[in-house]
């Protein structure tokens, strides 16, 4: 079993609110970022799948977080409802971390073009990439001061990885609406950028065929030559959404170990 993250505590949040939207279980990047986020002092709201509540409670409290709200993003009414009963929470918020994504499995393995559904390509751009956009609406009516967003891509939106397919895509989708929303909101002070991680043991990497090879794969071919950490990506999360990242906004951010910049790995040149 790999170390528990070592998330340092400091005052870099204090005095800031936020949702995150995302945590699944113990492993997920949602809950890392989380979990540095309440380490540095925020006051964090977490939004979950209303049958999730069980999985996601236990894992909030443990890092003392108070506000849970059931949402489902796909349907208007629980937006509607999930958003007024964060402003009765909070009154004004300071930051949203969005980290959800969708494709149906059997989509994500094999040929991209012959087994994309209409219905599967549409339900992927929904979760996936609307999704963003729809809470950058919401969450921005509720930052009159000022802010910060974040939401999670990966490498597949730019470059074709093996059995990525549908996803790839809603990335890429997810990456444009980034830079169109940190254009819409800019000047009203708040900023929007999106982390673009290495292949993690999480469980949406266990839906994807292949996805335990592409963590040792990652791993060799990097720059570094090691695995993408939780911390690594919860302090990037934790730079952009902090003071420390005023004046970036717009930008994809690599957390890949370098991963994303080799076009030849060594590896493979020599053979």
């Amino acid at each position: 079993m790999a170390d528990e993250p070592n998330f340092p505590k400091g005052e870099l949040m204090r005095g800031k609110k936020g949702l995150v939207l995302g945590v699944a279980n113990h492993n997920s990047i949602a809950y890392g970022i989380a979990s540095q986020l309440a380490a540095q002092g925020a006051d964090l709201a977490f939004g979950y799948l209303p049958d999730m509540e069980r999985r996601v409670r236990p894992l909030g409290e443990a890092i003392g977080v108070k506000h849970f709200i059931p949402v489902e993003v796909t349907d208007d009414a629980s937006m509607d409802a999930a958003f007024a009963e964060l402003e009765k929470a909070f009154g004004t918020i300071d930051f949203l971390v969005h980290s959800i994504a969708f494709a149906n499995k059997d989509e994500l393995k094999g040929s991209f073009v012959e087994n994309t559904t209409r219905e599967g390509f549409l339900t992927a751009m929904n979760v996936s990439a609307f999704s963003f956009v729809d809470c950058s609406k919401r969450a921005a009516r509720l930052m009159p001061t000022g802010g910060a967003m974040i939401t999670r891509t990966y490498l597949g939106s730019e470059r074709v990885i093996p059995n990525y397919n549908t996803l790839g895509v809603a990335k890429a989708a997810l990456e444009a609406s980034t830079r169109y929303i940190a254009r819409d909101l800019g000047p009203k002070g708040i900023r929007c950028n999106a982390i673009s991680a290495g292949a993690m043991r999480t469980l949406s990497l266990a839906g994807i065929s292949g996805g335990r090879s592409m963590v040792s794969q990652g791993r060799a071919f990097s720059a570094l030559k090691q695995d993408t950490t939780m911390e690594g990506v919860a302090g990037c999360a934790l730079w952009l959404l902090s003071d420390l990242g005023f004046s970036t906004t717009g930008e994809v951010v690599h957390v890949d170990a370098g991963f994303h910049m080799i076009g030849l790995p060594e590896e493979i040149a020599e053979g």
